[in-house]
């Protein structure tokens, strides 16, 4: 039996756009309920609109234990037992090298890419065992496997997060609940637009002739791991457009 058969719980991070807003609604246009989670709550309210009887939104700092705890216990019954934790909430700042990196930037990457994850999976985690069912999805990055200029901090939260998505399936052996790692190469969402901290010029630059990878594209990803049988453990998915492949290795030739 495949997760398409009945209708499944499903809580999103980081909901109000990007990656987490194209996979609250692919999950909730199957007919799913949809626990959309994320700060910018005037967003949220437009997506609930759009999908008025199966999601239902909640305002969420997933860097705060409070405040999470306070999230989940506020939760409707017919919301409460989650079959499926999507990990999104995340974001790329700036693009200098460490020795110009902005320390508050490094903090505020590692409190939401790795605190946010770590605290929202051992919240509902607990239950899945209990229930010997369950997946958590995190959305890392190929950041978190390839270095890049100016990706010091960024891609090291996003390598916590591929350890820390193995481990747990180390973890998790006979407990029948999955754990998948999406890791997306360049797409064109909001991203660019955070990490260059509003300007729109940057960010554009980013994706200029290019066919860059959308928030539908890691949508489809996330909900196709998650519909395969019970059985089945997608570990990890990685995935860029066409336009993008690995370069060579830098070489600082010493000049005579």
């Amino acid at each position: 039996m495949t997760s398409t058969n009945i209708i499944k719980t499903i809580f999103i991070t980081g909901a109000s756009s990007g990656f987490g807003l194209a996979t609250a609604k692919a999950f909730a246009a199957k007919g799913h309920k949809v626990i959309a989670a994320a700060r910018r709550q005037q967003r949220l309210e437009a997506l609930q609109q759009e999908f008025v009887t199966n999601i239902y939104v909640m305002p969420l700092d997933v860097t705060s234990e409070a405040k999470i705890d306070a999230a989940l216990d506020s939760l409707p019954q017919e919301f409460s037992s989650i079959d499926l934790l999507v990990n999104n909430a995340g974001l790329a700042l700036g693009l200098s090298p460490a020795h110009q990196a902005d320390i508050s930037d490094w903090d505020k990457m590692v409190d939401t890419n790795i605190k946010g994850l770590y605290l929202m999976t051992r919240k509902l985690l607990p239950n899945m065992v209990k229930n010997q069912s369950g997946h958590i999805i995190n959305i890392g990055s190929i950041a978190g496997n390839y270095a890049y200029p100016g990706g010091n901090a960024y891609g090291a939260t996003k390598a916590f997060v591929k350890q820390f998505s193995r481990n747990l399936r180390a973890d998790l052996l006979g407990t029948h609940v999955r754990v998948t790692n999406i890791e997306p190469g360049l797409a064109e969402t909001e991203f660019s637009l955070v990490r260059f901290h509003g300007d729109q010029d940057k960010a554009d630059k980013v994706y200029e002739d290019t066919q860059a990878l959308t928030a539908d594209d890691i949508a489809n990803a996330v909900v196709w791991a998650f519909e395969q049988p019970a059985h089945v453990n997608i570990n990890s998915i990685e995935l860029m457009p066409t336009s993008q492949a690995w370069s060579a290795l830098a070489i600082d030739k010493v000049q005579g």
